[in-house]
């Protein structure tokens, strides 16, 4: 699934982000990338393993946990891999893919890709994210605050910035499950349970939802 989540960041949020970032340091964003991202990845990122990036990483994943759109779509095991990345005049993310697995020793597999919009569109031109499908593409460029999820299976890529500087979080979710139509099929069962339960509250209907989303995170979580 693709889906956007608006306000995922508090306005205070997004202040004490940019705060911090405004001091850090930012080096060569190839010194991530795998070797064929390399060629085509033109940015800036803070040092992932910066003492001062560290508390802002953890905000980022304290907002994904309270979020439960966010959870009931990603099903996180683990959200890892989080990075801060700005794109000043003419930099760029040419088309590419996300790597099947990261973290080194410690194994995480990206099933789900997200990119959390700290700059407001009129701070900056051009610098679109853009995901390709089977059979088009879409450029995306949201509020601050606001993310983008998408599967990490995509290709995509940031288009040239014209002017301005774009400030993004970045980072992936390690799913418990593995498929992305099982982890629809369960969104779905997730949002019929809480519709109906704003209509009739805990009914049997209710009950036997729940059951089988039990039933089925029991059969598919790993």
């Amino acid at each position: 699934m693709l889906f956007k989540i608006p306000n995922v960041l508090t306005s205070e949020e997004i202040n004490q982000l940019r705060a911090h970032l405004s001091k850090a340091e930012f080096v060569d964003g190839k010194l991530t990338a795998g070797w064929h991202a390399k060629l085509v990845k033109h940015n800036q990122q803070a040092p992932k393993n910066a003492p001062q990036i560290q508390p802002l990483k953890t905000l980022i994943q304290q907002v994904l946990q309270r979020n439960e759109l966010f959870q009931s779509a990603a099903r996180p095991r683990s959200i890892h891999s989080i990075l801060f990345s700005r794109y000043d005049v003419n930099m760029s993310y040419g088309r590419h893919t996300d790597n099947a697995l990261m973290g080194g020793a410690s194994f995480c597999r990206s099933d789900i890709s997200f990119t959390i919009f700290l700059s407001s569109p009129s701070d900056y031109g051009g610098g679109e994210l853009v995901i390709e499908g089977a059979d088009d593409e879409r450029a995306y460029k949201l509020d601050a605050g606001s993310a983008l999820v998408y599967p990490s299976t995509t290709l995509h890529r940031v288009d040239p910035v014209t002017h301005g500087t774009r400030l993004v979080v970045v980072g992936w979710v390690h799913s418990l499950i593995r498929s992305e139509g099982d982890r629809e099929i369960l969104f779905d069962l997730e949002t019929a349970r809480r519709s109906l339960f704003v209509q009739q509250g805990k009914s049997p209907e209710f009950d036997l939802i729940s059951k089988s989303i039990a039933n089925l995170l029991r059969k598919w979580a790993e």
